[in-house]
């Protein structure tokens, strides 16, 4: 059984960090692209990152540019999110997903996890 999960989220005050994991099981995603997107309440699930399969091609969302990195260890099977200057706006919950069936930026990818919540005070 193919699973996504994501860890890491949680309370953080503005201006803090935090370090969204992505453990894959089930099947190799090693050649595979990998997202992370966010939905707040009442607002469409929107992109923050992606990475190809090795890590040499990575895009986020200009909201998150500079302030978020993306990065894939293929050999623990693991995809990261490392949000730094956090924001209240950057409050939501966070999904990995993988294997984008088409536009990365588009939430239509094959495999998703289940979601962490992170909130922002301010």
């Amino acid at each position: 059984q193919v699973q996504l999960v994501e860890s890491g989220g949680g309370l953080v005050q503005a201006g803090g960090s935090l370090r969204l994991s992505c453990a894959t099981s089930g099947r190799s995603f090693s050649g595979s692209a990998m997202g992370w997107f966010r939905q707040a309440p009442g607002k469409d699930r929107e992109f923050v990152a992606y990475s190809n399969w090795n890590g040499a091609y990575k895009y986020y969302v200009g909201s998150v540019k500079g302030r978020f990195t993306i990065s894939r260890d293929n050999a623990k099977n693991t995809v990261y999110l490392q949000m730094n200057s956090l924001k209240p706006e950057d409050t939501a919950v966070y999904y990995c997903a993988a294997e984008p069936r088409g536009a990365y930026n588009l939430p239509f990818y094959n495999y998703w996890g289940q979601g962490t919540q992170v909130t922002v005070s301010s």
